[in-house]
């Protein structure tokens, strides 16, 4: 399954002339998800040709003001272009409170209905499930409850080779246990090795959006072998104090993070507005992590 992750803002707090706060959307084969909601992001959304209507599921990661406030614009603009659908909302619990008075005053009946779903900030838990896809929330470290999240695709059942098949005579009836790992016995006596009756198939592929968050190895563990990382790198490591003063992360650290989880790719960003260019944070990561990319806006990454 075939991943598309378009950067809408890549800044931190702070928007720029040039960056805006953190918003994503990832979309995979019949599904399109907003990843965080900043200031701005329904510019964005217009900006790189975004079907609004194809937004049914958004990701709020924790109730910092550059993480959000641009959802009750979205949820507005929506309703104006009289898009028709339920609109899932995963949140910390407290957001549907902040922006129930707002939806009120939305001039007539909202066609988009928000449904909210509350985070779990204690343990990683499944939020959103299809038959093909799965998403995470996982709690990360921050100065407010934060979740990141991962979009992970469910594994394929392996290959069976048609001359197996064949060769053996193998019934149909015992096909879909080969597929999933089963050896197969013939009329005989002989067993078969799956090894040799299949080809296995492809590794899922995965997504994980970590920030805002300190450096924090427990995070590995549920990310391990993603196929690409975002990770927030808010400072440069001369700014290491600050960011744990913060619970921000330095490119450094988060491309110990990659090598820690075993990342295929790395795309950092959550930048300090303090920085104009975003060259100091790609070369500080790759000290560590070689395969690196700084999160440019308007930019999608297809992996």
């Amino acid at each position: 399954m075939s991943f598309e992750l378009t950067i809408l803002g890549s800044n931190s707090a702070l928007p720029t002339s040039n960056r805006y706060p953190t918003a994503q959307v990832l979309e995979v084969p019949g599904r399109c998800f907003l990843i965080d909601c900043g200031e701005g992001t329904q510019i964005q959304i217009r900006r790189n040709k975004i079907s609004f209507a194809k937004i049914h599921h958004i990701f709020i990661s924790h109730l910092h003001g550059d993480h959000f406030y641009g959802l009750i614009g979205l949820i507005s603009t929506m309703n104006l272009m009289g898009i028709k659908h339920d609109l899932h909302i995963y949140a910390p619990s407290e957001l549907k409170d902040l922006i129930q008075p707002q939806l009120n005053h939305i001039r007539g009946e909202l066609t988009v209905k928000p449904i909210f779903h509350p985070l779990n900030f204690k343990k990683p838990q499944t939020i959103f499930e299809d038959k093909k896809l799965e998403v995470l929330s996982f709690p990360v470290k921050h100065s407010i409850p934060t979740c990141g999240f991962l979009f992970k695709e469910k594994q394929k059942s392996a290959n069976i080779k048609k001359e197996m098949i064949k060769a053996y005579n193998i019934p149909i009836a015992k096909i879909k246990d080969i597929k999933v790992g089963a050896d197969f016995i013939t009329e005989s006596g002989q067993t078969i090795p799956n090894i040799k009756l299949c080809t296995p198939a492809p590794k899922p592929t995965s997504y994980a959006f970590c920030t805002d968050t300190a450096f924090h190895p427990p995070t590995a563990e549920v990310i391990k072998g993603v196929s690409l990382l975002y990770h927030e790198s808010t400072f440069l490591e001369k700014l290491k104090d600050l960011a744990e003063k913060t619970l921000h992360s330095t490119a450094k650290q988060a491309a110990e993070m990659a090598n820690l989880c075993e990342a295929h790719k790395l795309i950092v960003g959550h930048f300090s507005a303090r920085h104009k260019k975003t060259d100091d944070f790609v070369t500080e990561a790759k000290e560590i992590f070689e395969n690196t990319e700084a999160a440019i806006e308007g930019k999608t990454y297809s992996f």
